[in-house]
Parts: C-alpha cells; sequence; structure tokens
C-alpha cells in the first residue's frame, strides 16, 4: 500500500500521469505498461515515476479517485441542496459519477483493475472514502454507530450504481438515475422496518440473550 502525502511536486507529477494516462486506459486498460507510456507522455523518468507513485499504477487510480472526490465536493456545496435527505444522497452520488463523465471506458477498466487481489484492499478504501466525502458533503454530523453503517450501506448502492452508470450510452444518465432511487428507496425502507421493530421490540426481553441462556445454560450459580 503506497502512503500519499501533500506536496506540490508529487501532486503535479500525478496529474500529468493521470491526464496522459486516461486515453490510453480507455484502449490498453491501467497496467504498468500504460503508466510506463505515460510517464513518457508527461516528460517523467522512470525514476520520477517511483518516487512519485510507489504503488505504480494503483496510484494513479488513487489519484483519479481523490481529483474526482474532490471534485465532487465542490460541486455538492455549490448546487442548491434538496430537501429530503433521500434526494441530497442521490444527487450526491450522481454528481460524484459526473466527474468521470466522457472517461467511461478508463473509468470501467479502472474498475475492472481495482477488483483484482492485488488491488482489492484499495478499491475497498477508495471506495469508503467516496461515501464519506458524500456523507460529509450533504451535512452529515453522525459520530456513532450510524457514521459506519450510513458509510457501509451507502459504498454498496455506488458501487452498484456505478456498474449501470458504465454501461448506459445516454449522458444523461437516466437509466442510471433511476436505478438509484430505486436502490434508495429499498435502503430507506429497510431502515424504516428496523426502526419500526426496535420501537415495538423496546420494552420486550433480550430474546438473543435468553436464547443463549437456553443453549448453553444458566451459568455458574453465586
Amino acid at each position: 500500500m503506497s502512503e500519499f502525502h501533500d506536496h506540490p511536486r508529487a501532486d503535479a507529477a500525478r496529474d500529468a500521469l493521470l491526464a496522459a494516462a486516461l486515453p490510453e486506459a480507455a484502449f490498453d486498460g491501467w497496467s504498468e505498461a500504460t503508466l510506463a507510456r505515460a510517464a513518457e507522455a508527461a516528460g517523467l523518468s522512470e525514476g520520477e515515476v517511483e518516487l512519485y507513485c510507489p504503488g505504480g499504477v494503483l496510484d494513479i487510480l488513487e489519484t483519479w479517485s481523490r481529483r474526482a472526490d474532490a471534485g465532487a465536493e465542490a460541486a455538492i456545496a455549490a448546487a442548491p441542496p434538496p430537501n429530503r435527505i433521500r434526494d441530497k444522497v442521490a444527487n450526491a452520488v450522481m454528481i460524484r459519477l459526473d466527474q468521470m463523465a466522457g472517461e467511461e471506458e478508463a473509468a470501467a477498466r479502472a474498475r475492472a483493475r481495482l477488483m483484482l487481489p492485488d488491488a482489492a484492499d484499495r478499491g475497498a478504501r477508495l471506495l469508503w472514502a467516496t461515501a464519506d466525502m458524500i456523507w460529509r458533503a450533504i451535512g452529515d454530523t453522525s459520530t456513532d454507530g450510524n457514521f459506519y453503517s450510513k458509510r457501509a450501506i451507502l459504498s454498496g448502492v455506488y458501487a452498484s450504481t456505478l456498474a449501470i452508470w458504465l454501461e448506459e450510452s445516454d449522458p444523461e444518465k437516466p437509466k442510471t438515475r433511476t436505478f438509484l432511487d430505486r436502490r434508495i428507496d429499498n435502503v430507506m425502507q429497510f431502515e424504516k422496518a428496523k426502526a419500526g421493530w426496535r420501537k415495538a421490540t423496546s420494552g420486550l426481553p433480550d430474546l438473543a440473550g435468553l436464547a443463549a441462556r437456553l443453549r448453553y445454560g444458566p451459568g455458574r450459580r453465586v
């Protein structure tokens, strides 16, 4: 796993590599050969690439994801916020996806690369970072268990919506938005049902604990 630090020269080098790699990756995928050609096009030496991208092409994919997150965060802040939380989430997801508009083929190949075993951890971290950015951008201030559950759920929603977005040729992405709205509906219904269950059972005994005692016995008596 590579370490990313804010450094103007390193950032500029990664940005130049990303810009040069995007058209290459759309046809040849995100490989070390793609990175080498991008370095040549960007005028960077092999040593500079090793210095600024010790993780190889995966560092360029991380750069792209981070830049897209930052661009989406700014766009979300600039857009008039909807009233309903579900609409805020849906709009924010679409804004984040739109950061890759025009680069769908490169994005599809990036997704495939990050699903390989050597990149699974990196892909999961970047997905979580995107979900975290979206929640923070729309004003989420949770710090309890909801902080993690919200991001875990949204990570799944975003990942499945991305797959539809990549396949849709219409630049307006109407099918993607319909799919996203349906996914969010499912999540909201689940959360509503879960909240109702908690309220309905708040006065009942701990059934899980009771079941455990029945299975393993009452324990030591004193």
